[in-house]
């Protein structure tokens, strides 16, 4: 099935992403071909609301079990942002990272991780096939990872605010006076990542079709520019770029944000907790997230990581955490049969909307389609850090 990310780099590009990555990895050849005895522990660094252990809900807990059954405890460091993601891998001491495309190349390119051999996954054969091989996971034919999760950034508002729900991103974006009669100014968020950027270009791509933006990842300078004063204007009426999940929820129970963008995670669980929240796919469509677990060069543990990345792949836990989460399973018999997700789930979280998603992923100057001319993720860092910081 054809995705948005068409060809990620060119065959230069591609070459130089192997041969990076094997000489850290010791490529291919140097893959695991059996799993030993766990080393009793396997560290990871994931998203909030990625690794659950029933601590906020005993019904959602997919690690007792695999530490019972394995003796490899888990350790989890949260990570807020791709960008903080990256420098934790950059750091060494743990196993596995839960990546999305605006990290996980850069990891592969960087000799970070190291390939993956599936052979050693029973479950890799009921992986989705539209993530098996996906560009921001997949390098020349070698895998650097296992599918997790996938879905989309939504728009999350406060349902008191809005009677009926917004249909376009322009009221995070623009000032105006919401339904409730007060400006939005002061009132809403933007996501604390440079990757945001996409986000904006998104909105342009649609009200803007004179800028010919085709791909909100491949921007030329004058593309760039227009994203710039589009976030340079959007920041007179931000409450707070959020990072941390839980931080935002508190900023719509306690501190009068009324719009953002956001993960399902926290839809699900302000919704759980009563609160009056709600989100939409607006119009001009939205960017989102395909994430890899993926293994560190250097891995302490290494068998422990395999054996969890195979216990990843389960239909129940891909299912509980699919429910969880507001995301799609990477493994589709999951969307059947499970009592927190319901046969319905996969669909309302967006199973059938992959071809509609800009997945993240690091722009760079060859652009995706490797004829160059594209501004690269290291302008996006530095223009987005001049505009929050003002």
């Amino acid at each position: 099935m054809k995705s948005k990310w068409f060809v990620l780099f060119s065959a230069l590009a591609l070459a130089s992403l192997v041969l990076s990555a094997c000489g850290g990895a010791g490529g291919p050849a140097g893959m695991k071909t059996e799993i030993g005895e766990g080393e009793g522990e396997v560290a990871i660094i994931a998203w909030a609301g990625y690794i659950e252990r029933g601590e906020t809900d005993p019904a959602y807990d997919w690690v007792t079990e695999f530490e019972k059954n394995t003796s490899c405890k888990v350790t989890v460091k949260t990570a807020a942002t791709s960008d903080e993601m990256v420098t934790l891998m950059n750091q060494g001491g743990f196993d596995l990272v839960t990546a999305s495309g605006d990290a996980s190349n850069r990891l592969i390119a960087a000799g970070k991780v190291q390939p993956v051999n599936v052979d050693l996954i029973p479950s890799w054969s009921t992986v989705d096939e539209r993530l098996q091989s996906a560009p921001w996971n997949t390098v020349d034919g070698v895998h650097y990872g296992v599918p997790y999760q996938w879905g989309p950034n939504v728009l999350m508002y406060n349902t008191e605010v809005f009677p009926e729900a917004p249909t376009s991103w322009d009221v995070t974006f623009k000032e105006m006076t919401l339904p409730d009669g007060q400006s939005n100014k002061g009132r809403v968020q933007a996501y604390d990542g440079a990757i945001y950027m996409a986000d904006a270009a998104l909105y342009l791509k649609a009200h803007n079709p004179e800028l010919g933006i085709e791909n909100p990842y491949d921007l030329n300078q004058a593309q760039f520019d227009a994203v710039v004063a589009l976030l340079t204007e959007q920041r007179a009426l931000i409450n707070r770029y959020w990072h941390d999940a839980y931080v935002q929820m508190d900023d719509f129970k306690n501190e009068g944000v009324v719009a953002s963008a956001s993960w399902p995670f926290q839809v699900n669980v302000l919704q759980f907790e009563s609160a009056p929240i709600a989100s939409v796919f607006p119009s001009e469509g939205a960017t989102g997230w395909s994430d890899t677990t993926m293994m560190h060069v250097d891995a302490p543990h290494p068998n422990c990581a395999y054996k969890w990345m195979e216990w990843s792949l389960n239909p129940k836990l891909q299912g509980d955490l699919a429910a969880w989460f507001g995301s799609v399973p990477a493994v589709p018999a999951a969307c059947r049969g499970n009592e927190l997700l319901t046969d319905t789930g996969c669909s309302l979280n967006g199973f059938d909307n992959f071809d509609t998603i800009w997945f993240w992923r690091t722009p760079t100057a060859e652009c995706s389609t490797g004829k160059g001319g594209c501004i690269p993720y290291s302008k996006w860092v530095e223009a987005y850090v001049g505009i929050i910081s003002q």
